[in-house]
């Protein structure tokens, strides 16, 4: 545990997403279309920071899902990487709680490269930043969230049953604009 790590995670809300019908505990705020999208630090893949600056001035994409070795988050992978090519000027971050170890091997496998995949896991600082820490798993709920280039929150999806897709026409509609 950081020493700010106790600063944002009070909130709990209970009943935001689903495992197969069974509720879980989402920690931190609720993330609204018109704020400041809050910063947070994640992995590269080389176990590098990244960091909401990184995206300043860009329009960007945050695809968040519980791990990339299950079959809809692999799906929402792929189906960003693909959309990517179509978004000029969008950038595409997708977050989860996988090693980045494992996300290089999986992106490895999968061709993605068009999307830029980062780990969570050692502080669970975008879950917590961005409302998404399922409390029961330690893993990020599914969600998007779209930030435009001045850094304001343009669009959210919190997805309901951790098992279902993202709306990606809402959201992808939501990058272009």
């Amino acid at each position: 545990m950081g020493h700010g790590s106790t600063c944002c995670s009070s909130a709990e809300r209970a009943g935001v997403q689903a495992f197969k019908g069974n509720p879980l505990t989402l920690l931190g705020p609720e993330i609204k279309p018109g704020q400041k999208a809050p910063d947070f630090q994640v992995l590269a893949q080389d176990l590098t920071p990244v960091t909401l600056s990184k995206f300043a001035g860009k329009t960007l994409l945050i695809s968040a899902v519980p791990s990339l070795d299950t079959g809809v988050c692999d799906a929402q992978t792929r189906r960003f990487n693909e959309e990517a090519a179509k978004l000029p000027g969008v950038s595409i971050l997708t977050v989860s709680m996988d090693l980045p170890f494992a996300q290089k091997r999986w992106c490895g496998a999968a061709g993605i490269s068009k999307v830029e995949v980062v780990s969570d896991h050692r502080d669970a600082s975008f879950a917590n930043a961005y409302g998404t820490l399922i409390k029961e798993l330690r893993l990020i709920a599914r969600s998007i969230f779209v930030i435009d280039p001045s850094g304001t929150v343009k669009y959210v999806e919190y997805v309901p049953e951790m098992t279902a897709h993202p709306n990606y026409e809402a959201a992808l509609a939501a990058a272009s604009k």
